[in-house]
């Protein structure tokens, strides 16, 4: 499917127009829709959390990912200066100003997070901004790699996603994958609240973890190419349940010897687990990774 082109929804009425008029009606409820993967946020006290998590002032841009009803953007737009919701359904979109009876400081654009232009959302490159999520599972991971790796990333991520999601983000080397070395290098997350499938409508079949993402002013660890880097990584991570050495051959193709002697390079036992690495010594690995030695298969490169 094509992303919708992103649209800014008309402005709210006039001061004048507006005070004449009868204060707005809740516009209809709608069946949430499966194929989106839409689960409303419906416990008013984890609201009120993940607002307390992003701790929006007047000086505050927000950028809201899936508003939905606005259970969130009800407590962000009084407290923060300005507040951008992007909302990928179209009918969620356009009742989302009607519904909070038109604050001044909230603009709607009904865009898909994961094709946006996030500097000209925000109104410009260097602006800075934070983001506030409940995201569907299934689009969770790209969005949250989309806002890290852009060139003009946020100061802060409040997430709202699945549980077993937020552990890797969250995990601690000896129990690290490729998602926790994603995540870090970035970012320092950390759990704000836990939220069982009753604090949504519909309920989901699965639990939730709002996490909080604190982007680092500079990557983790210094690398000379970030796509070398996670290359370097995936190979790694290859095999995760082998040792480190047998993982990397399968990943990139390497034969014993050489693959012996880079992680000698590098100063790591070639029998450890990819789980326990630091993202230091990924970086050290990558520092030392030959540049006649592939990352990856021939097959892994041509999918």
């Amino acid at each position: 499917m094509i992303p919708p082109t992103p649209t800014l929804l008309a402005p709210p009425p006039a001061p004048a127009a507006a005070a004449a008029a009868a204060p707005a009606a809740d516009p209809p409820r709608r069946r949430p829709r499966k194929s989106l993967g839409q689960h409303f946020l419906a416990d008013a006290a984890l609201a009120n959390r993940i607002v307390a998590a992003a701790a929006p002032v007047p000086a505050d841009a927000i950028l809201e990912i899936g508003p939905g009803a606005g259970v969130l953007t009800r407590r962000l737009t009084p407290r923060a200066g300005r507040v951008i919701a992007v909302e990928l359904d179209a009918h969620l979109a356009a009742a989302l100003p009607q519904r909070l009876n038109y604050p001044r400081n909230l603009a709607v654009l009904n865009a898909d997070a994961r094709a946006l232009d996030i500097a000209n959302a925000v109104g410009g490159a260097g602006v800075p901004y934070k983001v506030v999520a409940n995201l569907p599972y299934y689009a969770a991971a790209p969005i949250i790699r989309r806002f890290l790796e852009t060139p003009t990333p946020p100061s802060l991520l409040v997430v709202m996603v699945q549980r077993e999601v937020a552990a890797a983000m969250t995990a601690a080397p000896g129990a690290m994958s490729l998602l926790s070395v994603a995540t870090q290098f970035y970012a320092v997350p950390s759990v704000v609240a836990q939220a069982s499938p009753r604090a949504f409508r519909p309920p989901p079949k699965v639990s939730s973890t709002v996490v909080r993402l604190l982007v680092r002013p500079a990557p983790a660890a210094a690398v000379a190419d970030a796509n070398a880097f996670f290359a370097t990584v995936r190979a790694g991570f290859a095999a995760p349940r082998k040792q480190l050495r047998n993982s990397l051959m399968l990943g990139s193709g390497a034969p014993p010897d050489r693959a012996t002697a880079l992680l000698d390079a590098a100063g790591i036992d070639a029998q450890r687990r990819p789980a326990t690495l630091t993202i230091r010594e990924w970086a050290a690995l990558d520092a030392a990774w030959p540049g006649d030695l592939p990352r990856q298969r021939q097959c892994q490169r041509i999918r």
